[in-house]
Order: structure tokens, then C-alpha cells, then sequence
């Protein structure tokens, strides 16, 4: 039985664009055990992916910053005895690790000079490539084309579904109540559309769809839920920092729609299936859209400056995100309540 290791990527929503990396393999090697390497923010993510068999944590600012916690981290590689690793992360370190174990065979892109790491280097794509394709490559250049469908996925229980809807009816919120979650955050201020937008689209979505809003996001976008909190004619739930990611994904399942910029929450949502409102500014859905069986409206206005992703982050104006008006939105949303 094969025993292959995927060095994934750090973030939340490249690590579910990964997930098709697992299901090819899978389809290649029936019979093998697949491990994921993760940061420990992203651990819990990894974990609901389909076809992980198990997670090792990689704490790379943290207990394995050092090298006493990279050389464990080598014994634990040499321990289980990986007949391969696919590198989805360019880190030259991780390259290092993985070529140190021992690992006999060992496949990413040639990047950062970490070729001489690598049994088998993968020539970069060029052009705008959507990550869970960039992320596939590497896969299907040493293995050949894979036949599943390009779709990403998140597993989430029946039992954590059943506690979702037993929490949101003690939140007044029933099973006939068409309900709308936003998420009004993001990793970076500039995916993140006005706050302003938020507090407008959650009073006529209750005041006009007769909808129940719910807020999430990390404890970190506290503040955003509090000035909608405060400002909003109609109060929404809030539930920002109170969901853990398997509790989150749950609860992104039992609502009718999300609305959320380019971040992980979005791309949780489709992959578990729920239709999805993308707001799109700096970034471009050809490269970090949606990729789930979740239905997908996706809003990225053409404003000159984002025609290719832009990662300015010293803009002054945000006009790509400004240019996303809260009828566009509405708009979407009506669409799915019809």
C-alpha cells in the first residue's frame, strides 16, 4: 500500500482548493494513504477534506520554528515511511524537509531554487490558472490526466448539521425562515467590501426578502459585527468568533445563501454546496473563484486596474471593491429566493 505525503499550502481557502489534489490521487492509488502536512491554522480544514487520511501539523512559527522541531519533524517523516510527497507549498524549507527524510520520490514546481530537492520538477504554469488547477498539475504531471470532476469539497456530519439547526432555531431562526449569511471580513482589507454595504444589504434583505441575517467571521473581525450590530435597523445574529471551522461549515450548510468576499468562508460555503455570492475586487474568480457544487453569482466589476489580480496593497481608493453596489447584490440574492 502506498503511503504518500501532500505538503499543502497555508491558507484557508487554497488548502480546499487542494482537495482535488486528494481525490486524484485517490482515483490513482485506491488503496493508498494519503497525509496532509498543514500549519495549525488550517489543520481543522484539512481534516474535513474528503480522502485525507491524517494530518500532521507543521508549526512552523511556533514548536517546529527551531531546529530541534524540524528534526523531529524529519524523524516523524523517516517514521512513517512515505513512498512519495507532492509539494504544493513553493517553500524552499519544506522542499529541504521532505528531501532530508528520505523520501523517494518527491514532485513540485521548480521554483525558489529548490529544484535539486526534487525527484521530479514541475515546469510553472503561465497565464491566470486557477489554483485548484495549479495545485492539480503538480499531480497529474507525475501521475498522468486524472478523470474527477474539478469540483472542491468539505464533508461536514450529519451530526454537526442536526446541532446547527437545533442552534439557529434557539436563535429564532426556523427551517421555513429564508436566511442569508455574510461574512464581512477577509485576510486583507482590500477584498473586503464597505462596511457601509453590509449594514445596508442586512436591513433590506430583512426589511424587503423578509430574510433572517446571520454574521460570521473570526474573533479577529469583531469589531466589523459590533459596527453592524450597532448601526443595523433590523439586528441581525451575530456569531463572529463563535464557530469553530467545523461548527462554521455546518453552519454554512443549513443557510439558503452566503454573501462573502474573496476569502476561505466563501469557499467553504460552495463546498458544501450552498449558492454563494462572490464579491470580487483585487482579486480574479478565474484564479480564486468558487469551485464548489454550490451555485455561484459572482460580482467583479471591471474597473481598469483589476482586469489581471492585483495585489496593490498600498491603494488609497479600493474603487474595484466600491464599484460593487448593494442593488448588485440584492439583485443575486433575489435570484436564489425566487
Amino acid at each position: 500500500m502506498k503511503n504518500i505525503l501532500v505538503v499543502n499550502v497555508n491558507w484557508l481557502g487554497d488548502v480546499i482548493f487542494s482537495s482535488g489534489v486528494f481525490a486524484a490521487l485517490k482515483d490513482r492509488y485506491p488503496q493508498a494513504r494519503l497525509c496532509c502536512l498543514v500549519v495549525p491554522r488550517v489543520a481543522d480544514v484539512a481534516r474535513q477534506i474528503p480522502f485525507v487520511d491524517d494530518v500532521i501539523v507543521y508549526d512552523e512559527k511556533g514548536r517546529d520554528r527551531f531546529l530541534m522541531g524540524k528534526l523531529k519533524l524529519i524523524v516523524q517523516f523517516r517514521a512513517r515511511h512515505f513512498d512519495s510527497a507532492f509539494l504544493l507549498h513553493g517553500s524552499w524549507t519544506r522542499a529541504l524537509l521532505v528531501f532530508l527524510a528520505g523520501i523517494p520520490v518527491r514532485v513540485g514546481y521548480d521554483i525558489k531554487g529548490r529544484g535539486k530537492f526534487l525527484t521530479h520538477r514541475v515546469a510553472t504554469l503561465e497565464g491566470m490558472v486557477h489554483r485548484s488547477d495549479l495545485y492539480l498539475n503538480i499531480v497529474e504531471s507525475y501521475c498522468g490526466p486524472s478523470s474527477i470532476a474539478r469540483t472542491t469539497c468539505v464533508q461536514v456530519t450529519a451530526a454537526d448539521t442536526l446541532h446547527t439547526k437545533e442552534k439557529l432555531v434557539q436563535l429564532g431562526i426556523s427551517k421555513d425562515d429564508f436566511t442569508v449569511l455574510m461574512h464581512v471580513g477577509g485576510n486583507w482589507s482590500l477584498k473586503r467590501w464597505p462596511i457601509e454595504n453590509f449594514i445596508r444589504l442586512s436591513d433590506i434583505l430583512s426589511e424587503k426578502l423578509k430574510a433572517k441575517v446571520v454574521i460570521c467571521g473570526g474573533a479577529s473581525e469583531q469589531d466589523l459585527g459590533d459596527k453592524i450590530l450597532a448601526r443595523a435597523a433590523r439586528k441581525p445574529v451575530l456569531l463572529i468568533g463563535q464557530t469553530s471551522f467545523r461548527e462554521l461549515a455546518a453552519l454554512m450548510k443549513c443557510v439558503n445563501i452566503v454573501v462573502s468576499a474573496d476569502s476561505g468562508p466563501l469557499h467553504i460555503a460552495s463546498s458544501v454546496g450552498t449558492p454563494v455570492v462572490g464579491l470580487f475586487g483585487p482579486t480574479h474568480p478565474d484564479v480564486t473563484g468558487p469551485r464548489g457544487l454550490g451555485k455561484k453569482y459572482i460580482l467583479h466589476p471591471k474597473v481598469g486596474c483589476n482586469i489581471k489580480p492585483c495585489y496593490h496593497d498600498k491603494c488609497q481608493d479600493n474603487i474595484c471593491m466600491k464599484a460593487i453596489s448593494v442593488k448588485d447584490v440584492v439583485e443575486q440574492i433575489e435570484k436564489e429566493r425566487n
